[in-house]
């Protein structure tokens, strides 16, 4: 697969000019250029690990893009995840309005286009499966590449492949559009996946799910939880926000809540996000917030935070609002490395307890 191909009507913008990461839109005020760079200090020193980005399905419609040196029909590139002070990513395997067929299929063509993306980049990214080989390739200067999340569907009904997909990397899965997690909460073989899932050290994904499955996985699930792209639904009453009980119940489970940049959930300024991050902070703590791009997934985009080079406006709002240095380490890097490191120590710990599960939908769900 061809990551970088020539196209002579395409052209790919200069990296650093000041259009590309530096300018706030005019339609937003800016933040000081003194607060902006530290903004910019505090992100070299504790980077965005950030939880949702669709490059790999957007790629798919600007197959002759150029992520190394800049790329304007997309939100992310190489030169703009450094600018945006990225040092981890989950890149998302989620299927496209567009994709059909079989959902397995989806997601292993997804799992070779990161990998492969990975590998055509090495001096940028790192292929990362725990939260120390995160750790690593941040002191190598490289962004940690993490798998996932992908949708439930793709295992089907079957524990069997669920581990398939954990022994290809993915370390997230969204408990989304099955039977065994409907809207009314988790079935028995729900449950069991919610277990396994636990077991293995795949990560447990509740953005897109009701409020019903949400408290229900928080119930069955030993390892903390993420919400890989919601806000707070008190504040905006998205399907997709989280209501103030779950984000109070995040607190116990030592779950993450990742505030996305998208208009439709968070609001249409830099100021309506940095308001659902204040509000998820103020219910679940300061150790279960997190940051979500979301960017590559046509959402529209909150005001500077156009594309993966815009987090320092962020973090430049949150300073002006007072949030000290070591909530911004714990909001850009540090919760989302605790849960990854909690997920591992549960897998451990259940695995010392028990084998793959057998447990088939068709016994528990009869």
């Amino acid at each position: 697969m061809a990551l970088l191909q020539d196209d002579p009507q395409h052209t790919t913008p200069a990296v650093g000019t000041p259009d590309l990461v530096t300018d706030a839109p005019s339609a937003e005020p800016a933040p000081s250029e003194e607060t902006l760079a530290r903004a910019r200090e505090l992100l070299a020193a504790h980077p965005v690990a950030d939880g949702h980005n669709g490059l790999a399905r957007a790629i798919r419609s600007a197959p002759w893009s150029d992520i190394e040196l800049g790329e304007s029909t997309l939100d992310t590139d190489i030169p703009r995840l450094r600018a945006g002070g990225v040092g981890a990513q989950f890149w998302s395997l989620h299927p496209g309005p567009s994709d059909t067929g079989c959902a397995v299929s989806g997601v292993l063509e997804h799992i070779d286009y990161v990998r492969a993306m990975v590998g055509a980049y090495p001096e940028a990214l790192r292929l990362a499966l725990s939260s120390g080989e995160v750790g690593d390739a941040r002191c190598c200067g490289r962004i940690a590449s993490l798998l996932g999340p992908a949708e439930a569907p793709a295992i089907g009904s079957s524990l069997g492949t669920l581990r398939a997909l954990h022994a290809l990397g993915v370390r997230a899965l969204t408990l989304t559009g099955t039977d065994w997690a409907p809207p009314t909460g988790l079935t028995r073989f729900g449950q069991e996946v919610v277990r396994e899932m636990n077991r293995v050290g795949m990560v447990v994904d509740l953005s897109g799910t009701t409020p019903e499955t949400m408290r229900a996985a928080l119930t069955v699930s030993r390892a903390p939880v993420v919400l890989t792209r919601s806000g707070a639904h008190a504040l905006t009453p998205h399907p997709a926000n989280v209501p103030d009980d779950v984000l109070s119940a995040l607190r116990e489970n030592g779950g993450l809540c990742m505030v996305p940049f998208d208009a439709a959930r968070t609001g249409s300024s830099v100021r309506d996000v940095a308001d659902h991050l204040d509000h998820v902070r103020s219910l679940a703590g300061p150790g279960c917030v997190g940051l979500s791009g979301t960017y590559d997934t046509g959402a529209a985009r909150p005001g500077a935070l156009r594309d993966a080079g815009s987090y320092p406006y962020l973090i430049a709002e949150l300073l002006d609002r007072g949030w000290p240095e070591a909530d911004l380490a714990r909001l850009t890097w540090e919760n989302l490395q605790q849960v990854l490191r909690d997920a591992e120590f549960t897998a451990k710990a259940a695995q010392e307890r028990r084998g793959p599960s057998t447990a088939r939908i068709e016994e528990l769900d009869a």
